[in-house]
């Protein structure tokens, strides 16, 4: 990023290609005159509203005059430092989404004087002007970014300051509390106890639960940003590509009566409970006798191993009407431990479900299971819901959620530092030495909003927005 926040900047912010709007925004401090060499707006130019104007097409002043010069129609709005999204002077000009038009306005910009945006430099400006903490500058990114309406809604909640507004107040806390250690350390040759042991050690407790539950909640807000992998395995022929088909609600996985169909992972990306989930369909697993399988067969085995050792989750498919084989047992067996659930498919051919889960469970393993029917839906409600509860974990959602590793790694930190104040205290160890706890305790949530963020952190955060924003 540009050390300098005086220039002016230009971008597209709007997506590369053809549509029915398309924007280019200028900041800075000559937003308004640059603009006005764009185009020729039918009023003044006046805060916070929309006015038509005519692009130019027109590289002198004198033929920009003429009515030939237009080249196309567009609404500028002008917002006025510091009332504007980056706290300076902002031009929006919204014109029709030709990329040549939007191409045409960015480079004559460029040769007004503005300078091309850097990757999530008009979010960065905003941040450097206060106008957003570092949280809320991440969920405008993580706006843009959704796939579901809950990712949406959970950075909705994010960039209105929920997270932030979490910590406030364990921030301000440990802020209470180092200036009582701090005044301690400066009354100390009136032999002034101004903060007894015990009085540190209510206060370091009464900080250290809030923090915790926030730390508890980057299970749930980690899965709903970034989503999960879940592998559906089995042997050929169990149904595990129906299943497939049936999750997703449309034929995405052929389907025939033959073994082995499936030679390659088929993916397809679904959302449950909002949460993003991209199922992995592979080839049926048989381990005897490989040699006497087609190549390609055994290249599928291989990549649906692959899938296995990578997928968060993982639906191990087994058939309703057939004992469990060794095969099957070997893959239960691999997958112990990991998060797994157990679909005991064409149940609609056995005389009831009992019957279905009673000729699995001797290789179950203790895994949960439950019958399903991919030709007929039987299960399949119960089954989305079962995957949806062992991806979350059974964490509910809330407002303020930990949604990345950094937030994540600040609070921990966080709670470490207080961790160790508490016993500092309980040793009886000097103030002054407790106060550096505490510090790094404030400091790693001062990281959390951005606060005391270095910069090059910052660079890397917002290198991954899209220019424009």
């Amino acid at each position: 990023m540009s050390d300098t926040a005086t220039d002016t900047i230009a971008a597209i912010s709007t997506p590369p290609g053809r549509g029915g709007i398309g924007i280019v925004r200028l900041s800075g401090p000559q937003s308004a005159s640059i603009a006005l060499q764009l185009v020729r707006p039918h009023q003044p130019l006046e805060h916070a509203r929309a006015r038509l104007a005519d692009v130019l097409d027109a590289e002198d002043t004198e033929a920009a005059r003429t009515p030939s010069a237009r080249i196309d129609e567009a609404l500028v709005t002008f917002f006025a430092a510091p009332n504007s999204y980056t706290a300076e002077d902002l031009v929006e000009i919204a014109a029709h989404g030709s990329p040549v038009v939007l191409e045409l306005l960015l480079r004559r910009a460029l040769d007004c004087g503005a300078r091309l945006a850097e990757p999530g430099e008009f979010t960065q400006r905003a941040f450097l002007a206060g106008r957003l903490d570092l949280t809320q500058a991440e969920a405008v990114r993580d706006l843009i970014d959704a796939q579901t309406l809950t990712q949406a809604r959970q950075a909705a909640s994010q960039l209105g300051g929920a997270l932030s507004h979490r910590v406030a107040p364990v921030k301000q806390s440990l802020m209470e509390l180092i200036a009582l250690l701090e005044a301690g350390i400066d009354f100390a040759e009136d032999d002034i106890d101004v903060a007894p042991q015990a009085e540190i050690a209510r206060r370091i407790d009464e900080t250290m639960p809030p923090l915790a539950a926030l730390e508890v909640s980057f299970a749930r807000g980690r899965i709903v940003h970034d989503g999960l992998t879940l592998a559906i395995v089995g042997r050929p022929n169990v149904g595990k590509s129906s299943l497939f088909n049936r999750l997703v609600e449309r034929d995405r996985a052929i389907v025939t009566a033959t073994p082995g169909t499936t030679r390659d992972l088929v993916t397809e990306r679904i959302s449950l409970g909002g949460i993003p989930i991209e199922l992995v369909d592979t080839a049926g697993l048989r381990e005897g006798a490989r040699e006497a399988l087609e190549e390609a067969e055994q290249l599928g085995i291989r990549r649906s191993h692959e899938a296995l050792a990578d997928a968060a989750l993982v639906l191990i498919v087994l058939d309703a009407t057939q004992p469990s084989m060794e095969d099957e047992r070997r893959l239960l067996a691999a997958v112990e431990g990991r998060p797994a659930i157990v679909a005991i498919n064409k149940s609609d051919l056995v005389k009831c479900e009992a019957e279905a889960v009673h000729a699995a469970e001797s290789s179950l393993r203790g895994f949960p299971s439950l019958p399903t029917s991919a030709l007929t839906g039987q299960g399949i409600g119960a089954l989305r819901d079962r995957i949806l509860s062992l991806a979350t974990g059974g964490a509910s959602a809330e407002p303020g959620m930990l949604t990345n590793l950094r937030q994540h790694q600040a609070v921990t930190t966080a709670l470490a530092a207080l961790t160790d104040a508490a016993k500092a205290n309980a040793g009886g160890i000097p103030h002054e030495m407790i106060l550096l706890d505490l510090y790094r305790a404030l400091w790693a949530l001062d990281s959390l909003t951005g606060q005391t963020t270095p910069d090059d952190i910052l660079n890397l955060i917002f290198s991954a927005f899209c220019i424009g924003k």
